[in-house]
């Protein structure tokens, strides 16, 4: 399986058979460049246009939003509600975390999270082998925050997303205010992820952006 990042909380999951999911695509609007990846299913956690331009995928893909476990030939797709807020939603809604299971992998993309996970929650996500997590801040939880809502979920890698780049002028954080506190991280071009290859401590990898 490779996992590049396309921007944003946008992510490109490929499998060994080429199947690619692609998580939270954003429109031309966000400052990224757009990419042209075609895709197989695409996941939206809530319908703001910088994680629903489902349309601007290639290949007519099928979008996953909804609530539960399901099975689309060999990945599994598990909804799990959260809020975008950490007032119930009051602010800004609902947010639908997902779990994504193929070649005996799960990875968890916690979409516009805004609060610390609870047991429930947690209890749905179970075992998480890539965690995507969204680290700046103000429309999101913030880098400390995200680094509670890691060791709640104990992944065995952590991919950042949602953060303040040059290419947008959201009012966010940077990575680095998240990677301060993970000083062995490493940034790849992307990461290759292998059931039988994982490491034993939880591993921090910034993504450089594909497009």
């Amino acid at each position: 399986m490779k996992i590049k990042w396309l921007g944003h909380a946008c992510f490109a999951v490929t499998l060994s058979s080429g199947r690619t999911v692609i998580t939270d695509p954003f429109d031309q609007s966000i400052g990224y460049p757009q990419p042209n990846l075609p895709a197989d299913y695409v996941t939206v956690s809530h319908d703001h246009f910088d994680h629903n331009a489902v349309k601007t995928v290639p290949g007519n893909p099928e979008a996953v939003r909804k609530e539960g476990r399901h099975s689309c030939g060999e990945i599994v797709f598990t909804g799990i509600p959260s809020f975008h807020d950490n007032s119930g939603g009051s602010k800004r809604g609902r947010n639908m975390i997902f779990v994504i299971e193929a070649e005996g992998l799960r990875i968890c993309h916690l979409g516009d999270l805004g609060h610390v996970l609870e047991k429930g929650q947690l209890d749905q996500i179970g075992k998480v082998d890539v965690l995507m997590v969204p680290v700046g801040g103000f429309y999101t939880i913030g880098p400390g925050e995200a680094v509670k809502v890691a060791d709640q979920i104990k992944p065995r890698y952590i991919l950042p997303m949602h953060y303040k780049t040059g290419y947008i002028d959201f009012p966010i954080s940077p990575a680095d205010e998240f990677l301060k506190n993970y000083p062995g991280h490493r940034v790849e071009r992307e990461l290759q992820v292998t059931a039988g290859d994982l490491p034993t401590n939880p591993q921090v990898v910034l993504l450089e952006l594909n497009h």
